[in-house]
């Protein structure tokens, strides 16, 4: 059993496939790939770690860790058990697509095979399509047509019986360099920016993630349609890192819902990761690229006065207290309320004018639930390169947005550490020594639509010179 983003027990079909192939015991299997572990960030590191040692501990002390490259590695392992095959969840991502295809080319060559069972998805990427056939870009639609479709209820893992073989790593590797995390490879921009661990993370496994979904379900659910947009209540479920590596499936999630509005808003927030996955896997290049023609012609800052903007944005100086508060909430907890993280990106690119990609890779590097398909479409969406739901016009206010969503000041003044709460909050009631705002947020706006009409008239100049 190879696991990935599958790190728990319960309910776990491609468990229970292995069991009933491995006749003589299961060796359960986890490869540190530092293709996957250098980029991935030290909050990402820390959670995996932690949510391997307690499936470690699940397994009685038996699973195997082995360093190098899954092609090689995986094939090795299977050998020396005398494995006839290899059983794991099934990955869409891009770069886990193409790994599985090298691992199943590598073991058949050997006389054993890769099954591939399950995803890590209600519904796998691919299977949602219109009614003509071809995939949906458009949430909608995609909505409706997944909730038609039967899904498997989950069901226990029981009566595996484990085979032993050696480790050649510990989970401690994973999180070497953490603290410190190395530079090599990483933006220019990042030079002396804070790259390490964050001070609070949630804990990992699946016990964990059994605790926060029924904490949610007995508290927050009831209210989630309203309170999932104000970030000074807690009013998420706070499971998005255990659903990106698999401590817990968004099946078990949904049962346990119920019927009320808010089940239903947090159903819908489910699909939204899953039509986004679907978006990923049909197109593969939009994780780099925009989906929108347009976008290709956007004109992005550069240069010394960018870079000295990013860098106040990242580090939450942007004198604009909404979004010095989601990203200090990043830098702190390695994750951000939803509400903020469009107002964070919409400030990044329609107010600063730097190119999505560059967020994308600051909140991949931070986030605990870091997930490609989600942060990338969710930075598209934003910018109106993507998806349907937000045209490149819709530039949000970080003023107007703290006023509706943050009106009592309770969650700016909990990242900023200064009191806002006021009747009518003043925005810059933020103390002596907060910077004044790095830029005009209207001026940005008439610049940045410019900007957008620009790139339109491009597409259309092309579309006419093609005809």
């Amino acid at each position: 059993m190879w696991f990935r983003r599958d790190l728990r027990l319960d309910d776990l079909p491609a468990l229970r496939a292995a069991a009933s192939v491995g006749t003589d015991g299961v060796i359960p299997l986890f490869v540190l790939d530092q293709s996957l572990l250098n980029p991935a960030g030290p909050n990402r590191r820390r959670f995996l770690a932690e949510s391997l040692r307690v499936l470690d501990r699940e397994l009685g002390g038996g699973l195997v860790l082995r360093r190098g490259a899954p092609h090689r590695v995986v094939p090795e392992v299977a050998a020396e058990v005398g494995a006839r095959a290899v059983v794991t969840t099934a990955d869409f991502g891009p770069h886990g697509a193409a790994r599985d295809q090298s691992v199943g080319e590598a073991l058949s060559a050997a006389g054993r095979s890769l099954l591939t069972i399950d995803s890590s998805y209600v519904v796998a990427p691919g299977t949602v399509r219109g009614s003509s056939g071809s995939p949906l870009q458009v949430f909608t639609p995609f909505c409706r047509a997944w909730k038609s479709v039967d899904w498997e209820r989950p069901l226990p893992t029981e009566g595996v019986r484990l085979a032993v073989a050696p480790s050649d790593a510990t989970v401690d590797d994973i999180e070497a360099g953490v603290s410190v995390p190395s530079r090599s490879g990483l933006p220019e921009w990042w030079e002396g920016l804070p790259l390490g661990v964050a001070e609070r993370l949630p804990p990992g496994g699946l016990s964990a993630a059994k605790d926060r979904l029924e904490r949610f379900v007995m508290g927050p659910l009831a209210d989630y349609g309203e309170d999932r947009d104000r970030p000074g209540v807690a009013g998420t479920s706070g499971l998005s890192p255990y659903l990106r590596f698999g401590c817990i499936h968004p099946r078990t999630v949904l049962m346990q819902l119920g019927t009320s509005a808010g089940a239903d808003r947090m159903r819908t927030e489910l699909v939204w990761r899953e039509f986004y996955a679907d978006v990923l896997w049909h197109r593969p290049e939009s994780a780099r690229h925009p989906l929108q023609a347009f976008g290709n012609h956007l004109h992005w800052d550069s240069g010394a006065r960018a870079q000295e903007r990013f860098r106040a944005w990242a580090t939450g100086r942007t004198g604009y207290p909404l979004v010095d508060a989601g990203m200090r909430q990043l830098l702190t907890e390695g994750w951000m309320h939803n509400r903020v993280r469009m107002v964070t990106a919409s400030f990044l690119v329609k107010d600063l004018h730097v190119d999505w990609r560059l967020g994308a890779r600051w909140f991949m590097w931070h986030l605990v639930d870091g997930d490609l398909a989600s942060n990338q479409h969710g930075w598209q969406w934003v910018a109106g390169t993507g998806t349907d739901a937000a045209p490149f016009h819709r530039v949000l206010n970080p003023i107007l947005q703290q006023r509706r969503f943050d009106p009592d000041g309770a969650y700016v003044s909990r990242y900023l550490g200064e009191p806002t709460a006021s009747s009518e909050p003043d925005p810059w009631a933020v103390g002596d020594g907060y910077p004044d705002p790095i830029v005009d947020h209207q001026l940005e706006r008439r610049e940045a639509l410019a900007r957008f009409r620009v790139a339109r008239q491009a597409v259309a100049a092309e579309k006419a010179a093609r005809s």
